[in-house]
């Protein structure tokens, strides 16, 4: 397995180089600049627009600019165009809201998303069945910012609670329970509805793989036996149908990180995926360049220990 293992570190860092010079030349290259304040403010010096552009290397050629972008993340010293923080700090203090956000939603996913499919399989054919995969197709084709933006209205305007950020402002909480129950409330709200696409797709997925466990031979054994209908769905149907689940955590995190962007943006919540659309409005080439870098990175990384993962839950699989 440590063969593996570094195997696939060195394929990672092969794919995050190319990832990084794809990333950057389709920043670079879209329309618009960097600096539009300063190009459109006749007040600004030619002095002052040539500093700020030798400052961020944007007067070298673009292969130069690459080099230093790199260089710079990877010395620590890249910085943000938009107030000239360091661009890692920046990252780092939005990275745990991000991750706990992504997280909850692979549970939510993956823990409903299997009950779904159970309890479809159990009942393949019926209108419990078809409701349900009327309901998951719907889920699957309904893109994500119209959801989000009829749960926080309908939460706002039926229900009148806050939504947006990480915490209520303004309301004195009786004691630290109340007050961890309004970050949890704050974070599960963006959380499903960043899950609903991933509950539905893994929902049918395991349904398909749970109705081919459940023509096999063992099944019949395990039926044949006397065995309760639960106990051969959950204890042996389930066991070997939700294998292939694990490898789909891989899959499911890069559609994760995308749709952050727009949740994120929506509810307010102060993670990289908002921080990346405030980059693009500002033209923040080493923020963009660097959150596409970090995120690569989770992806790969995620690939890599849902296959570690599929190898430690099915021992038949050899990581050579």
């Amino acid at each position: 397995m440590s063969a593996f293992i570094i195997r696939r570190l060195a394929l990672t860092v092969v794919l995050l180089f190319i990832i990084s010079i794809i990333s950057f030349f389709i920043v670079t290259l879209t329309p618009g600049s960097p600096y539009p304040w300063g190009e459109l403010n006749p007040k600004i010096s030619a002095e002052v627009k040539a500093n700020f552009r030798k400052k961020f290397h944007l007067d070298r050629p673009l292969p130069e600019q690459y080099a230093f972008i790199m260089h710079d993340l990877f010395t620590g010293n890249l910085r943000s165009i938009k107030d000239d923080r360091p661009v890692l700090s920046r990252i780092m203090e939005r990275l745990p809201a991000t991750l706990a956000l992504n997280f909850t939603a692979i549970l939510i996913s993956l823990s409903f998303g299997t009950l779904l499919g159970v309890y479809a399989a159990r009942h393949a054919g019926h209108w419990q069945d078809i409701t349900g995969s009327f309901v998951a197709f719907l889920f699957i084709a309904l893109p994500g910012f119209w959801i989000s933006y009829l749960i926080a209205i309908g939460l706002v305007k039926v229900f009148g609670v806050p939504i947006l950020g990480t915490q209520s402002y303004g309301i004195d909480f009786p004691n630290a329970a109340a007050a961890g129950l309004d970050r949890l409330w704050h974070l599960l709200i963006p959380a499903i509805v960043l899950a609903l696409g991933g509950l539905a797709s893994q929902s049918r997925y395991l349904r398909a793989t749970m109705m081919e466990s459940l023509r096999e031979d063992y099944i019949r054994t395990a039926r044949s036996k006397g065995l309760a209908e639960d106990v051969v769905l959950y204890k042996h149907a389930l066991r070997n149908s939700i294998r292939p689940l694990i490898s789909g955590i891989g899959m499911l995190l890069p559609a994760l990180l995308g749709g952050s962007v727009v949740v994120e943006t929506i509810f307010a919540y102060p993670g990289m995926g908002r921080l990346g659309y405030e980059a693009v409005l500002e033209r923040d080439y080493p923020t963009l360049v660097a959150l596409n870098f970090v995120a690569a990175a989770l992806v790969l990384l995620g690939n890599l220990l849902s296959d570690l993962l599929y190898a430690v839950v099915d021992k038949r699989v050899r990581l050579e």
